[in-house]
């Protein structure tokens, strides 16, 4: 490993940087995916009105319904932008455990992820994804004007991703799936509830701020930003707004700011001031619905911090003590015992839960995280952990599991869960909380989602929350008997628990969520928390009391009151989307979809390998560049490219062409160049230019093996790799000149160990990474030499948090025509310092720390995140003369991460000045880094 690459955040292209910035994530917000399913997976596809429906053959029937609904809701979901009809393959994947649904070019497809999460909107969740995906992809035909295969496509998705924010397609398309349902995430006040929180307590937040987040504050997120500013456009503007808007950029693509002035165009104000009007008129909404609001102020029950802070799921573990999940911007999630005095005692961290989940009784403790196949990243499961706070001990009751939402019995010797199978069948099932085994899967003949089930003090009672395309459900079940007390709801309802008699459960009734019980008797309904802007997750503490998240400015805190029954109250919420919903006239676009029967057919892998959807400029430097012809395929199972650059230094043309195929354990590439070369050599006392070209072919296997556990991650990378290069052409070269390099090999094994990381984390608090490489040239004996290498980085906590320690030794050994290879970490300023010797290790220790998050908006210029600082003393050739008092460089670093022009990308710009041992006679060395990744 470069320590230029291990330091440095992942760079990549122009154009692949824009590119990303476009995606359309509807849960998890990741960006789309690159991973493989395994092998294992069989695959059939429906055809159905313009979609390509490729799916696991288990998903038959979800399946078929898609192709019923895909054809038909998409007129209605593409009115708005004049879209009628279109052409799209769209992937159904059934073998994760993270809900996540988008839309991509390059190539042009949709997936969506079929298994649901534990807490969603109030519809069927692939209805869900539809809704939302299928407006992405008419704003994909609006701007290619409907070309099924808009050639070159990662031109495309570059430009829209550079040309239009993102909030403006994630808020199109949330405003579009509020007013076409009686569902959307509009209607829910948590979505938008840290916004509120922020305006009515007077602190209100810039566009960028906005638009890109915050080290330190909740900020809304551009899903909420583009919300609130697209409904705002559609009812003053009218039901085409986004239309036109695209329309105009389509017509004019080559302006600064492209969106800004067309936005400008049709409502005379740029995106910043129409941001700042927005928000100015949904202040005075919210304050208009807070006046309509009865509500109560809890003391918080944790210490007080001015950082984005969130305290999940409090329960007493006794009258002094409370254990939460907390984490931060500073802060990995982890549980935390909070005592009586509010000091914090920090127990163990855990691993990545797409929403905070736990339940605690008897001193047991269960929770369920997300683990992913070591190799194949489609395949993932959801696993109940446990720890027992007498034995001290973890164990992992499940394995390769899709279980959610476990809930112990007051014993702590029973579990119940939600599961989901492959085939997208959900069941309500009971294990043993001691061997994880399965007791009893209750029965679920409407195949509802099920979420968040629990037990009652007996243990023999289950209350859980069911959906379906008509809503959410409230259940009871009492052995093999089930009773609904809540039906077809379009209420959020959340996470029931029994308190006493009653089940107290999450739901907006008077438009802010709150704490309500209901009376299994009567199905009579109370309130139990009057929260100003939220109250979540109840516990039952003691003497009549409940535990429960409060939320405020800087998060979810803790909270206790009296459990009292109120009434419900009127509902007071503000529908930003209810102009849009007028427009569109739908009602539910839902409704009478058909039910027809659709042919499928075997969708054969191998004959489906190449998917050429771009030509792209490629520039590797100032002298290198050229065209580039794209293949990836919809499986992500092989890439493919080809193309040409110019050399215009040596005036002539390079060829290339690269596949890779991933389908396999191991992953295979090959690599061709024909290229040209030039080298200088000395002859007769003068130097002498040669030129050649060459036929350069390489082969590589690679491993690459990853494991999660807790909030430890662990990787290990095997890869071996050789080539043959064949010389041609050559001119005024010597006599001596080689032609043939005949299969050189290269090895190398990587392990990486590291802790989760937080936004604020330079780098992990704890971790390791080890390398070994091995290049050496056994089939050529006019070409001797080899090369052993070895690298070590080790991370450690620094002197406050998020401060980092990087203690990095490295060795290597060449030999022949690899003596002045360089395969180890080098010290700052290497390539600007003349070497007195052959590099044979480096000693490098590095202290990197955060030190301001000034959330500086710089005009239309730049939007300013944080601000870093690095120390840094590296030695070279260590045991060769030189002490540790004697380093070959030392000195200081800053860095700064930053939004550009307005532009999603995290740009990090940094310099470094270094000091050089006096020795060299170097004076100071100034170095520049500009960096991008998302």
């Amino acid at each position: 490993m470069n320590l230029k690459k291990a330091n440095k955040k992942l760079i990549i292209s122009y154009l692949s940087a824009l590119s990303l910035s476009f995606i359309s994530p509807s849960v998890f917000g990741q960006i789309f995916s690159t991973a493989q399913n395994p092998l294992s997976v069989k695959w059939n596809y429906i055809l159905s009105g313009g979609f390509k429906i490729i799916y696991p053959r288990e998903l038959e029937k979800e399946a078929q319904r898609m192709a019923n609904t895909l054809p038909y809701i998409y007129p209605k979901i593409g009115l708005g932008l004049r879209q009628q009809k279109t052409s799209i393959p769209l992937l159904l994947q059934n073998r994760g455990t993270v809900a996540n649904g988008f839309v991509q070019l390059a190539p042009k497809k949709s997936e969506f992820y079929a298994t649901p999460p534990q807490f969603f909107d109030s519809q069927d969740w692939l209805n869900n994804l539809a809704v939302h995906e299928l407006r992405h992809i008419a704003q994909f035909d609006k701007l290619t004007e409907t070309q099924a295969h808009p050639f070159p496509e990662l031109v495309y998705f570059a430009y829209f991703g550079g040309a239009i924010p993102t909030w403006f397609f994630e808020g199109d398309a949330v405003v579009n799936e509020t007013a076409l349902t009686y569902s959307g995430r509009g209607r829910q006040p948590n979505w938008i509830m840290p916004y509120r929180a922020s305006l009515l307590e007077g602190k209100k937040i810039s566009y960028s701020k906005a638009y890109f987040g915050s080290n330190k504050d909740v900020t809304p997120g551009y899903y909420q930003t583009g919300y609130l500013m697209v409904a705002n456009m559609k009812e003053k503007y009218g039901q085409f707004i986004s239309d036109s808007l695209l329309g105009d950029i389509r017509k004019r693509p080559l302006r600064p700011y492209p969106f800004s002035n067309s936005l400008k165009k049709y409502t005379g104000t740029n995106t910043r001031k129409y941001f700042l009007s927005v928000q100015d008129q949904v202040a005075e909404k919210w304050k208009l619905q807070e006046g309509k609001s009865t509500t109560e102020s809890y003391t918080s029950l944790n210490k007080k911090t001015a950082l984005a802070t969130n305290y999940f799921l409090p329960v007493r573990l006794n009258e002094k003590q409370i254990l939460a999940l907390k984490e931060s911007k500073t802060d990995a999630r982890y549980f935390v015992i909070i005592n009586e005095d509010q000091s914090e005692k920090k127990l163990f961290g855990i691993g990545y839960q797409e929403q905070p989940w736990f339940s605690l009784k008897n001193g047991v403790l269960v929770w369920d995280e997300i683990r992913y196949d070591p190799r194949y990243k489609q395949r993932s499961y959801s696993v109940i952990c446990s720890y027992n706070f007498q034995t001290k001990k973890f164990k992992k009751l499940s394995s390769k599991s899709r279980l959610f939402s476990p809930s112990l019995s007051n014993d702590g010797k029973k579990i119940i869960a939600a599961s989901v199978g492959l085939d997208n069948l959900f069941n309500l099932v009971e294990l043993d909380a001691s061997t994880g085994q399965i007791l009893k899967t209750y029965p679920n003949t409407e195949n509802e989602i099920i979420q968040t089930p629990s037990f009652d003090q007996t243990g023999k009672r289950i209350t859980y929350i069911s959906v379906n395309e008509k809503g959410k459900n409230l259940w009871l079940r009492d052995g093999e008997q089930k009773t609904v007390l809540i039906q077809n709801s379009r209420q959020q309802l959340s996470r029931p628990v029994f308190i006493g008699d009653k089940i107290a459960f999450n739901a907006h009734f008077n438009g802010i969520d709150n704490i309500y019980a209901i009376d299994p008797a009567s199905k009579k309904i109370s309130a139990l928390s009057a929260s100003k802007y939220g109250a979540f997750n109840p516990t039952e503490s003691s003497d009549g009391k409940m535990v429960f998240n409060d939320y405020k400015i800087n998060g979810y805190e803790i909270a206790e009151k009296q459990i009292e029954e109120k009434p419900v109250g009127e509902n007071a919420f503000v529908d930003f989307a209810a102009a849009a919903e007028k427009q569109e006239q739908v009602g539910n676009v839902f409704e009478n979809i058909p039910d027809s029967s659709y042919q499928s057919k075997p969708y054969h892998t191998a004959l489906n390998l190449f998917s050429i959807h771009s030509i792209i400029p490629v520039i590797d430097n100032e002298y290198v560049f050229g065209l580039q012809l794209e293949s990836n395929n919809l499986l992500n199972t092989m890439d493919f490219y080809t193309g040409a650059k110019y050399h215009r230094d040596l005036k002539r043309f390079e060829y290339t062409a690269d596949i890779s195929y991933k389908a396999l354990y191991p992953v295979l590439s090959i690599l061709y160049r024909n290229r040209p070369k030039r080298t200088f050599y000395r002859a007769k006392n003068a130097i002498q230019q040669g030129d050649w070209r060459e036929h350069y072919i390489k082969l590589n296997a690679s491993l690459p093996l990853s494991f999660n556990a807790r909030n430890e991650n662990y990787a290990f990378t095997l890869n071996a790799a050789t080539s043959f290069t064949q010389r041609y052409q050559p001119e005024n070269m010597p006599t001596n000149f080689i032609t043939r390099l005949k299969f050189p090999m290269e090895y190398n094994f990587t392990f990486n160990h590291s802790v989760r990381t937080t936004e604020r984390d330079i780098a992990p608090k704890w971790a390791q990474v080890f390398r070994i490489s091995y290049n050496h040239q056994p089939f050529d004996a006019n070409l001797k030499g080899e090369i052993l290498a070895l690298e070590s980085f080790l991370y450690f906590p620094g002197l406050a948090k998020n401060h980092s320690v990087l203690a990095s030794f490295n060795y290597q050994q060449a030999t022949g025509v690899n003596q002045y290879a360089t395969e180890i970490a080098t010290v700052y300023g290497y390539n600007n310092i003349q070497a007195k010797s052959k590099l044979q290790n480096s000693l490098l220790l590095n202290y990197r720390f955060p030190f301001a998050f000034p959330d500086w908006e710089l005009g239309p210029l730049a939007y300013v995140r944080n601000f870093r600082a690095g120390l840094f003393c590296h030695y070279e050739n260590i045991g060769k003369g030189t002490t540790f008092n004697d380093p070959k460089t030392y000195g200081v670093e800053l860095n700064t991460s930053v939004n550009l022009l307005r532009y999603q990308p995290v740009v990090d710009l940094g310099a470094r000045l270094v000091f050089v041992n006096q020795i060299y006679n170097q004076n100071p060395i100034l170095e520049f880094s500009f960096n991008y990744s998302f």
